[in-house]
């Protein structure tokens, strides 16, 4: 199964971000998407994928934290 998760940048450089996925900090390639500090974006192995308003940002990050954990 494939999953993309919303993040927001924290900073920039060049097509390199840091990426803060609540509270968790990592480096994503923005070479396919283009948006800057502040804006969220949907991240997927390593790759921002889409940008998102931050409406569905909060949508999508809602739904993810109210889903169930299977810890089989």
């Amino acid at each position: 199964m494939c999953l993309a998760y919303p993040g927001k940048i924290v900073s920039k450089q060049g097509d390199r971000a840091v990426i803060d996925f609540n509270g968790i900090k990592k480096d994503i390639n923005l070479v396919m998407v283009d948006a800057d500090i502040d804006e969220y974006v949907m991240v997927h192995a390593g790759f921002a994928i889409e940008k998102m308003t931050d409406e569905d940002a909060m949508a999508a990050l809602t739904v993810i934290n109210d889903s169930p954990q299977d810890n089989d």
